[in-house]
């Protein structure tokens, strides 16, 4: 990202900081790190991040639609050129018949346009959350070599 001249952001939602946690965790990140907005609950993913409340209703919070306005809500409130996101359930509770635990949407924006991942992870509440991290940085990687 530094030799792209491009800032990063961070908005997680279940996974609670970590994704921010692991970014931090490498020297240097603070050149291209702007910070992250851990949006657990609805009201903070509307009311910081421009999540719809109709995005909400529709589609619930762990859908693919609330991971990318995350994301494009992240780039606004943080002025990174890039923002990545999450929102899933991680476990053990919280899973209905169409949203099992371990199910997560990744987001991420660059240049007013978003994309969404989903991914199903089956382990404990702990394991699922790295998982959810380590995935979507690795999208972020592969997004970034993309580049060019």
């Amino acid at each position: 990202m530094r030799k792209k001249g491009l800032t990063l952001g961070v908005t997680e939602s279940a996974t609670g900081g970590l994704i921010s946690h692991i970014i931090t965790n490498v020297p240097g990140s603070s050149e291209i790190y702007k910070g992250s907005v851990t949006a657990y609950a609805n009201s903070t993913k509307m009311n910081v991040l421009g999540v719809k409340s109709e995005t909400l209703q529709q589609y619930g919070a762990v859908s693919s639609q609330v991971a990318e306005e995350m994301a494009l809500g992240g780039c606004r409130a943080l002025g990174a050129d890039i923002c990545i996101s999450d929102t899933g359930i991680a476990g053990p509770s919280g899973a209905t018949p169409d949203k099992p635990v371990g199910l997560f949407y990744l987001g991420l924006a660059h240049r007013l346009t978003a994309y969404s991942q989903k991914h199903l992870f089956h382990s404990n509440r702990e394991e699922n959350k790295d998982r959810a991290a380590r995935a979507v940085l690795e999208w972020l990687k592969s997004y970034l070599l993309n580049l060019g």
